[in-house]
């Protein structure tokens, strides 16, 4: 898990909000899971984003007879801003939706990590005007671990 001074921690993302060599970028919730969760919903609803799917990781480990720590996976987005993303770079379909995973250790923080915008747009070789839809994820997730 990232470690509060924002090194890279054992789970490849750093504590402070920046992107990490493999381009994910951790920031620390002070809700529990479950709040920043909804929290979540409630921002994405109020930006009339779409909410693909919410993704219960811990619960479908325990169906399958296994341990978890508490891990939600949040797909979401503006299909009208993704498409102009995905018609510029074909293979960014497979990071779209955009992506936030919300999970924590057994009595610790709470983190929110998804990759970083420019590690996307690296990865698929946008131009700037093609990538700035995906820059919203930054301040969405500001917004999600503000007090």
């Amino acid at each position: 898990m990232p470690d509060a001074v924002g090194m890279a921690g054992a789970d490849g993302g750093r504590a402070d909000g920046a992107a990490d060599v493999a381009g994910t970028v951790t920031k620390t919730s002070a809700r529990s899971v479950a709040d920043t969760v909804s929290r979540l919903l409630d921002l994405l609803g109020a930006k009339g984003l779409k909410v693909f799917a919410v993704i219960d990781q811990q619960a479908e480990a325990r169906a399958a007879g296994l341990d978890l720590r508490e891990t939600t996976l949040v797909l979401f987005g503006n299909p009208a801003a993704g498409t102009g993303v995905m018609a510029a770079s074909p293979l960014s379909a497979l990071d779209l939706p955009l992506k936030v995973l919300i999970w924590a250790e057994a009595g610790q923080d709470t983190f929110v990590s998804y990759t970083a915008p420019d590690a996307l747009a690296v990865r698929y070789g946008l131009s700037p005007e093609a990538a700035a839809p995906l820059a919203a994820v930054n301040g969405l997730t500001d917004a999600l671990i503000a007090r």
